[in-house]
Parts: C-alpha cells; sequence; structure tokens
C-alpha cells in the first residue's frame, strides 16, 4: 500500500501496462495495444483471402454480398419523409423542392456557407499490392520504408510488374489484413470477410461459424506480429483485457474468449462491457453512455461501476449508414458525379465515403455545401478525380434521430438455435433445484427459485436475442435513463451523458442531442436538465483505454481466467468457478470490484 501511496500515475502505467494487451472488437474496426500505449492501433475488422476461380460460382467480392436485400418502396418514401422533417428542423429546402427551383446546373452553383479548411486532403486511395514481397529484391526492401504516396506507388509498380513477369515468379499473399484488405481491386482473386457485422458474429448460410471463428484468429493474430510485434512464442508472458461491446451474446463472448487463451496463447484474460470500460476511461463512475460506432448504437446506464442490464438498448444503425445515407442525398441533389459507387460490394468506394462524411458532414442548421473531390476506382486502374459541389451535408447526421432516413442494408440475423448455449447447464440447472452456491448470489444462477430474478429485463438466456429497438437515438436514450425509476438517478444520468465511438466526433452532435433528448423527455416527467459530458480523451478510443485503466488497476486479478483453466473445461480446481457459465461471466464483465 505504501508504494500506492508514493508511485506516479505514469509509473504504474508503465510498469503495470507493459504486458497487458487490451482487445476492443466491433464491427468495423478493431482496436487492439499494449496498456501503456496513449493510443491503441486502430485496424480495419476484415481479411480478404485468395480463392481460386473454382471455388466461388458465382464469384464474390464480399463474403456477405449476397443476403443483402433491395430497398423497398414503403422504406424508399419513409425514408423521403424523414428527409422533409429534417429540412424542416435544419432550415433548408425540402428534398424534392430544391431541384424544381434550380434555374441552373448543380455544378456551377454558387458555393455559400461551410469552407473546409485547407488542411483536408482529397488523396485518392491506391489499390493494394496483392503479391508476396520478392525476398531477392533489395532494392524494394529498403524503398518499402519509406511512407505515404512511396509506399503506395511502389506497391502499385511491384503489382505490375509482378502481373508482367510469370506465375513461377510471384505469388499471391494467402490473406490480407487491416486497410489494405479494403483496397483490393474487384477483378483480383480475392474476397473480402468481415466476421462482425451489425455488433454479431456474421454467421449465415455464406459463412459458417468456423470461418467466422478461423477469420477472428487470423485477423487478431496478424495485428499482434504486425503491429505489435509479438511472437507466438512470447504470448505466455502477455495477459489479454478484452472490451466486448454490449450487443454481444453469451456465446459470441466465450468463443472470443477460445481464440484469446486457446489459440492466441495468451497467459491469462478478462472480459469487461465497453460501456463500463467508457466509464473508467473518461474517469466517470455514473453515466449513459451512448456508444456510436460503423454499424450499432448501443445505450446503457452505468451507476457507481455497475453496469444496469435493464437499461441497455440496441440501435442497428451507426456511421457506415450515415456514409451511404450521403451518397444517396448527393444521388438524388445530381450532384454525385456519373461514376459507378458501390458501398456494399466495392469496399474501397465505402473508404471513400467514410472520409468524405468525416471531413464535411456536421450538424448545423441553414445550407451546407462544399466543393469536393470524388474518386471513381474501376477494374484496377488508377483513381479517377472528379470536383464537384456536395450539398445538404447537416441532413446525413441527423438520421440518427430519424433513423428511417438511414434504411440500414437487411442482413437476416444469425439462426437462433447457434445462439442456444448448452454449456450454460451442465448441471441440469434447468430442471432441478440445486441448494444455493456460496460464492455466487440468486440472481446469477439460473437453477435457483427459478432464476430469473435479476435478469429477468436482460436477455442473457441462450434462446432470446439481444433486444433491438426501431427508435430514434434521442428517444432510445431517454428511455433508457428513465427506465432505471428512481428520480434521483434519472437527473443524475441525464446531466451525465457520454458520447463515444467515432460518429461521437461529428461536430455539432452534442448540442443536437441535448436538444432532441430535452424534448424527448415526458412532460410529466420533473427533469429539465440534460448534458452531454466533454470526452477527456478520443471518443473512439475511450473504452480501450477504460479496459487498459481496469487492467492496471485490478491487483488481486480475482475475476482473471488462465489459460490452463480455460481450456481444461473451465473448471478452477479448488474455487469451484465455472469459467465457462455464461451467468458468471456475464456477471464478471457488467461490474469493476477491486479486491
Amino acid at each position: 500500500m505504501d508504494y500506492l501511496k508514493s508511485v506516479v500515475p505514469s509509473q504504474l502505467v508503465a510498469e503495470r501496462g507493459s504486458n497487458l494487451v487490451v482487445i476492443n472488437p466491433g464491427s468495423a474496426n478493431i482496436r487492439i495495444g499494449l496498456a501503456q500505449q496513449e493510443t491503441p492501433f486502430n485496424v480495419p475488422h476484415c481479411v480478404a483471402r485468395y480463392t481460386t476461380v473454382g471455388n466461388q460460382v458465382p464469384k464474390r467480392h464480399v463474403q456477405d454480398q449476397m443476403l443483402n436485400s433491395q430497398i423497398t418502396t414503403a422504406q424508399h418514401m419513409e425514408r423521403e419523409k424523414a428527409y422533409d422533417i429534417i429540412a424542416s428542423l435544419l432550415k433548408i429546402p425540402f428534398l424534392d423542392e430544391e431541384v424544381a427551383n434550380n434555374s441552373f446546373p448543380r455544378k456551377m452553383a454558387r458555393v455559400d456557407g461551410y469552407n473546409p479548411p485547407n488542411t483536408r486532403k482529397d488523396t485518392a486511395f491506391s489499390w493494394a499490392n496483392i503479391f508476396e514481397k520478392k525476398p531477392d529484391s533489395s532494392l524494394a526492401s529498403e524503398s518499402l520504408e519509406n511512407k505515404g504516396a512511396n509506399m503506395e506507388s511502389i506497391d502499385q509498380h511491384e503489382s505490375n510488374d509482378c502481373k508482367e513477369a510469370s506465375s513461377s515468379e510471384c505469388k499471391y499473399r494467402q490473406f490480407i489484413c487491416g486497410e489494405e484488405a479494403l483496397r483490393i481491386s474487384p477483378n483480383e482473386p480475392y474476397c473480402l470477410r468481415r466476421p462482425i457485422r451489425r455488433g454479431h458474429f456474421n454467421v449465415s448460410q455464406h459463412y459458417p461459424m468456423q470461418q467466422v471463428l478461423e477469420d477472428l484468429f487470423t485477423i487478431w493474430d496478424w495485428v499482434l506480429i504486425e503491429k505489435l510485434h509479438i511472437p507466438h512464442c512470447e504470448r505466455n508472458m502477455y495477459s489479454a483485457i478484452l472490451v466486448v461491446p454490449e450487443t454481444f451474446d453469451n456465446r459470441e463472448i466465450k468463443e472470443m474468449l477460445s481464440i484469446v487463451l486457446r489459440d492466441l496463447r495468451f497467459s491469462s484474460a478478462v472480459v469487461h462491457q465497453e460501456g463500463l470500460a467508457a466509464v473508467f476511461g473518461n474517469g466517470l463512475s455514473t453515466a449513459c453512455v451512448v456508444n456510436m460506432g460503423a454499424q450499432v448504437t448501443s445505450v446503457i446506464c452505468i451507476e457507481d461501476g455497475v453496469a444496469l442490464p435493464s437499461t441497455q438498448m440496441t440501435l442497428p444503425f451507426g456511421g457506415e449508414d450515415i456514409s451511404r445515407c450521403l451518397l444517396w442525398t448527393q444521388r438524388h441533389h445530381q450532384t454525385w458525379p456519373p461514376i459507378r459507387t458501390d458501398a456494399l460490394t466495392k469496399p474501397i468506394d465505402l473508404l471513400m465515403l467514410n472520409k468524405l462524411k468525416e471531413s464535411y458532414c456536421q450538424i448545423k442548421e441553414g445550407e451546407l455545401d462544399v466543393v469536393a473531390v470524388v474518386h471513381s476506382y474501376e477494374n484496377g486502374t488508377p483513381a479517377g478525380s472528379h470536383k464537384t459541389r456536395l450539398t445538404a451535408l447537416n441532413v446525413p447526421p441527423m438520421g440518427l434521430f430519424y433513423p428511417m432516413l438511414l434504411v440500414p442494408d437487411v442482413y437476416p440475423p444469425p439462426p437462433r438455435s447457434w445462439f442456444h448455449d448448452y454449456e450454460d447447464m451442465p448441471e441440469d440447472t434447468w430442471h432441478i433445484e440445486f441448494p444455493r452456491r456460496t460464492d455466487m448470489s440468486d440472481g446469477l444462477f439460473a437453477g435457483v427459485n427459478g432464476g430469473l430474478s435479476m435478469w429477468d429485463n436482460f436477455p442473457v438466456f441462450p434462446t432470446k436475442p439481444k433486444r433491438e429497438e426501431k427508435v430514434g437515438l434521442a428517444e432510445a436514450i431517454t428511455s433508457s435513463i428513465l427506465s432505471t425509476g428512481r428520480i434521483d438517478l434519472q437527473r443524475k444520468l441525464f446531466c451525465s451523458m457520454q458520447l463515444i465511438g467515432g460518429v461521437a466526433l461529428t461536430s455539432g452532435l452534442i448540442s443536437a442531442v441535448e436538444e432532441r433528448v430535452l424534448h424527448a423527455i415526458p412532460s410529466n416527467e420533473a427533469i429539465d436538465t440534460v448534458e452531454v459530458l466533454q470526452s477527456r480523451t478520443n471518443p473512439t478510443f475511450v473504452s480501450w483505454k477504460g479496459g487498459a485503466i481496469l487492467g492496471i488497476l485490478d491487483f488481486g486479478r480475482d475475476a482473471w481466467i488462465h489459460r490452463e483453466d480455460w481450456i481444461r473445461r473451465g473448471i478452477h480446481v479448488g474455487s469451484g468457478r465455472k469459467y465457462k457459465d455464461s451467468y458468471y461471466l456475464q456477471a464478471q464483465a457488467m461490474c469493476y470490484i477491486n479486491s
């Protein structure tokens, strides 16, 4: 204890964080880094695998592209209606009114209002090099140490050289991870796989569970070796902190623990929830955490370092939907160049749309136009540049409050039988009354007193999927906070809202959330103040940082799971812990108790 009183925080982080790897997986990106780092590596959560021609008929550029369903007429009408509602709020012309009243060509229109700073670069993405680097090419390897445009031009040059050379000299890379995987030309023999989609494992008839797990292992292992430089032979000297989104089901968490401990070979691991970690990442103890990721938005309330399960809500939209809405808006206003942009089957187009959204979209009243460079990517040829005037750039992010504007692509969820987890019932606890276990409270053990006491409002049971809501962000936040049922806690939470995730960086979002939430509170509730707390660190990395802090402060490590114990049927001899019992895992991830 004397040591803790005298130690400097930075020294504590450096000493205890050097062998802790924090892993925070998401639908579009995964954040991995050592706990002692200021920021993690933020890597696209995907892998492109080499495919022979005979493997796929018809050829798929993206593993799950066949699942997407087309937008219906009703959805299209609802989208146009949502646009007009937003237009009236932002004091801009309605969807079709502007086009009808415009007497001169769109691209010749005068540019008013928002002028972006010149620091933004309109640089194009280059196609990835899909060939293994020649070991005998010393000149190329020296040059590869250069960064930026030089690196890209060398990749392109090497790729072209290989195409001209015979197949015996060049060899396709078996798999490509990270952003490079998104920059592969559709002409090349690769198929992109995203193991997590909309906050769940991307299991389907086109993408079996075993492939999903294999791809997760491949991506995580690649990051550990290429970015963190931790080889397999040294993994036993490291422990892992798994910071999981609230959307994951029990079986998904357990499969990820198996990857971390069994396949990646970490010596021990612990699980924490993203919402809980975010609170610690910002130095708070009580907050309503609104996590706005690329594909899913989730809301959960934390009180005194404990997540409240009944307050959790999941909304099936995120930053990528705003990017696709940006494309739809520009096409409707005829400001998009006549190029074939497809965010679903051409990942490089989604990269470009995300970049445009992050550079120019914000929430503010009045017309918001900008002159920008849009790139076209066709069949492996260098990117084409098109200068154009983009309009209504404040409309897409407002889709967070009016989700009908976003019309998420409809991917069917994994079959529910997949989530039925028989390891939750190793002793037939559904059918037999067992005496109460001393090391667990009643609410954590399904066979005691009928089970459902603590978890009756929370879908932890394997046959029940996590609940998804079809409401806007303001309604979800209000509903989540009001469900706590205590006026003192409600007032505290409404004044302690915390926005995290990449979408939280949107300019003007904080004031929009405060205004919309205040309007969404029913008039009979005695609440008249709302406030979004400023994040102390980059909102994209708050949960990762919180996971690092939790790992460094956890001196007792009572909840940590050791590799041998997990592999040997998950039983820790002598302690009576059933690591693989989902209710135990759920309870452990829900709160932080420092022994």
